[in-house]
């Protein structure tokens, strides 16, 4: 029935073969971007870019890594990518959140081990998400942060 579809899927609702159709994406971008012979200060683009679902608890896909396995790089992508969607506005399976419910969520995702404690802080704490927002987002999305939530 088509992706939209797939993504339209409550979470929890998934058979196996719904969720492998949506981490599909994945399988294609490590095939398309294993075949390009980059350049050697290129040569961890392949794998920074297709680590962005995985887990720091080791349960994401496609490789199921886990923290130890996978590099600052990887971390911070996997971090921004989270934002990037929870606050992106062109997704017809879902509403744009707000800055700090995006916050909100990561910082939950952070304490459960999704995605690293430490990356998040520093991706609150250096502002980097407020200059996205004030770049990117629509006012509407923009709100009051309380930082101090994030980092204690």
């Amino acid at each position: 029935m088509g992706e939209i579809y797939n993504l339209s899927i409550s979470r929890g609702t998934l058979t196996q073969e719904e969720r492998f159709k949506i981490n599909e994406h994945m399988i294609a971008g490590i095939k398309m971007l294993s075949s390009i012979p980059f350049p050697d200060d290129l040569k961890n683009v392949e794998r920074i870019a297709t680590t962005h679902h995985e887990t720091m608890r080791g349960d994401g896909y496609p490789r199921r890594l886990t923290g130890d396995e996978l590099s600052i790089p990887e971390r911070i992508l996997a971090v921004a990518d989270i934002f990037e969607a929870l606050t992106a506005a062109d997704r017809p399976y879902k509403k744009a959140k707000t800055v700090s419910e995006s916050l909100d969520i990561l910082h939950k995702m952070a304490l459960e081990q999704h995605v690293d404690l430490a990356v998040f802080q520093l991706f609150v704490k250096s502002g980097v998400y407020r200059t996205y927002a004030e770049r990117f987002l629509s006012p509407n999305q923009i709100d009051d942060v309380d930082e101090s939530k994030y980092l204690g």
